[in-house]
């Protein structure tokens, strides 16, 4: 039966352009709409910026904008990176809207009235000089167990402990450097933890299908803890200044983000209804309508407890089904921007690397499990080059030139087909049983086998000895009429992880007027066009200019205009003296260079220079990757003191994450590598002045 499905992905967050960890989310969102698509269902797939709150309005004021401009700049970059990786989203919109901000006061209207809404007051710390009250990353000070300086207001880097931003010993404000002051204020909480909620929440956790067995688990666990752990109620207020929804009963408050935010899926949907004539009211209300939301492991907790509640008690569709998946790595450290260790989806983009070389490589590794995604340069390589290319783009090639070239383009098959038929209507529901379970890994590695044997029988019966035998053209033609039925099929299979690709291979070669549908995996074939090139194999020079990696250097693998003044110096200190440039005292205290014990060294597979060093800097333990290979024996350095710049930004190489660099002395009138080395006594982390 035909479905209407209302789909979602989580909304990013206005402050900047979108991350690897977006891409691969809304990739996972579009191949499962897609495949709703290809079976004829009503599918509508939206969208929105999440516009709100006090880091966008400082983000805005520190640009010299206001956080309307500010928002509409970000919004404005969106479109090439959606279009640039073939994402369907029928509607994107922003919770900065007259529809949101209608749908917010309509939900809070109905929770006040279900008598979940009431007034409290709390002490928070505040900015004297800002003028507003402080959240916990806005507040840094010492930790009130271990000492450690600058520490945020929320738990501690340095010992893991985990504390109220009041705890904290000389507090400032991250935004002023003023004193934060204890104040009080009254704010507006949703009562989660009444026994209606609860009892509500308990059903619609255990419905079976609705979240994920782990999800749901973790889900009852938070429902059900009790002590310090217990569910609490949740404040749903802001006090001015904030960039948001003000409270229509509480002038100068503000709805925090977190309740405006999700809300933005049905204002995005409404907005999108109303470009298209369509009742929105009517398509809501429908109990035929299914709601899914795909989203990240981080954000579980809002919703599968907050955001359900909410819409409950407040009249509105629940959520049918939340799929949540995990973060993506990169070689197999977790994705941050100011460690350096992500993929800027433009970039990819930028170096003109084919945006379903990436769809098929998140799609490969991608199952229905709340499980880490890692981008490994040299599998990605691998999977593209060997699979994609070598296996399944080959049998189109390989068969379709002899077609044309033989027998003008006709397909014509011998014997009874009933059995191609057959196999092909059972691998196109065994995919499309995978499809639905969000099992894609499971799709590709079920394609890549039918890739094998077609390949596998196709050389078995070698065509290419029968082209000049004039007796036996029509075994040729039947070979060849199989391996591009093969190929149709799996074309077919694909057509929801490569969706520009299907397409020209249903217009270039199968000579059709539209894209797939499901059905016609089962179809039999009967002409091609002359073959044109469909996908090039990925080149190693792609892959260095993606992760922006520099030639083995004497010291690291970093190009010197990437360095730090001080750290120019030292990689080429004959140049710097011999240009006579000078920098001042304050230029030169903005290098961190520290004392470093190399705790091990050992060499790197595939590279000439480099040593991989794990540097003991007291506090932490750092890997640094060095050219000095040509020098040092790994075993000589491990135990020996250095010195490293470490606040050098770190730098994604292709044989892994490099985070610093150290110091020695090269010189072209005394060949030789000569790591710098403190003086006896020296300790691990200590600061070079």
């Amino acid at each position: 039966m035909p479905r209407r499905l209302f789909v979602t992905t989580a909304l990013p967050y206005a402050n900047g352009p979108f991350h690897i960890g977006h891409i691969m989310e809304y990739i996972q969102a579009d191949v499962w709409v897609r495949f709703q698509r290809m079976q004829g269902h009503e599918v509508h797939f939206m969208g929105a910026d999440d516009a709100h709150g006090a880091p966008i309005m400082l983000a805005a004021e520190k640009a010299g904008k206001s956080p309307e401009a500010f928002i509409a700049e970000v919004s404005r970059g969106r479109a090439q990176y959606l279009d640039g990786f073939h994402i369907s989203f029928d509607n994107w919109h922003s919770t900065h809207s007259p529809e949101n901000s209608e749908l917010s006061r309509g939900i809070y209207a109905g929770l006040k009235a279900a008598g979940l809404v009431y007034p409290r007051r709390i002490e928070q710390l505040y900015d004297p000089v800002k003028g507003m009250f402080l959240a916990d990353r806005y507040i840094k000070g010492e930790c009130p167990n271990c000492g450690a300086q600058d520490q945020y207001g929320d738990a501690c880097e340095n010992c893991s402990t985990v504390y109220a931003a009041a705890e904290l010993k000389n507090p400032y404000s991250t935004l002023s450097g003023a004193k934060p002051e204890l104040r009080s204020a009254e704010h507006l909480f949703f009562r989660l933890s009444d026994p209606r909620c609860v009892a509500f929440l308990q059903e619609w956790i255990d419905a079976p299908g609705r979240l994920q067995p782990q999800v749901a688990n973790k889900a009852r666990e938070w429902l059900q803890a009790e002590g310090e752990r217990a569910l609490a109620d949740w404040d749903i207020s802001r006090d001015a200044p904030y960039f948001g929804i003000e409270i229509p009963d509480a002038p100068g408050k503000y709805f925090y983000v977190w309740l405006d935010a999700p809300i933005g899926y049905f204002a995005s949907f409404k907005n999108y209804c109303a470009k298209k004539g369509m009742d929105y009211q009517a398509f809501m209300t429908d109990p035929e309508t299914e709601m899914i939301h795909f989203i990240g492991k981080d954000i579980i907790y809002f919703h599968t407890l907050f955001w359900p509640a909410m819409l409950k008690f407040s009249g509105n569709k629940l959520p049918d089904s939340v799929y949540v998946h995990g973060f993506i790595t990169v070689s197999g450290e977790k994705m941050s921007k100011s460690r350096g260790t992500g993929i800027s989806p433009l970039r990819y983009l930028e170096v003109g690397m084919n945006p379903e070389w990436l769809r098929y490589y998140i799609a490969a590794k991608l199952n229905a499990n709340v499980e880490d995604v890692d981008f490994n340069p040299d599998d990605f390589l691998a999977r593209v080059n060997a699979d994609l290319v070598g296996k399944y783009v080959n049998i189109a090639r390989r068969a379709a030139h002899v077609i044309t070239k033989q027998f003008g383009g006709e397909l014509k098959y011998e014997g009874d087909t009933g059995a191609l038929v057959h196999g092909a209507r059972a691998s196109a529901l065994s995919c499309s049983e995978f499809y639905e379970a969000r099992e894609f890994g499971k799709v590709i590695r079920d394609i890549m086998s039918a890739a094998d044997r077609i390949n596998q029988a196709f050389d078995a019966r070698q065509p290419w000895l029968l082209a000049p035998d004039t007796t036996r053209r029509r075994e040729l033609q039947d070979i060849c009429s199989r391996a591009l039925h093969g190929f149709k099929l799996l074309t077919v299979l694909l057509a929801p992880v490569l969706p520009a690709l299907a397409s020209r291979v249903a217009r270039e070669l199968f000579g059709m007027d539209r894209d797939f549908v499901w059905t016609d995996a089962e179809v039999l074939p009967a002409r091609v066009l002359p073959y044109r090139h469909l996908m090039t194999r990925i080149d190693e020079k792609q892959l260095d200019r993606l992760f922006d990696i520099a030639p083995e250097a004497p010291q690291v693998a970093l190009p010197a205009s990437r360095t730090p003044a001080a750290a120019q110096a030292a990689a080429a200190p004959e140049a710097a003296g011999a240009t006579g440039t000078t920098i001042g005292i304050e230029e030169f205290a903005k290098i961190d260079l520290r004392v470093a014990r190399i705790a091990r060294a050992e060499p790197v597979e595939g590279a000439d220079k480099l040593l991989r060093l794990t540097l003991d800097l007291g506090a932490e333990s750092r890997p640094v990757f060095a050219g000095i290979k040509s020098a040092y024996q790994p075993a000589d350095l491990e135990g020996r003191l250095t010195v490293v710049v470490a606040n050098l930004a770190p730098r994604k190489m292709k044989f892994g994450l490099s985070q610093g660099m150290i110091l020695a002395a090269s010189g072209e009138n005394s060949p030789g590598i000569y790591l710098l080395s403190p003086d006896a006594g020296a300790q691990p982390g200590m600061r070079v002045k």
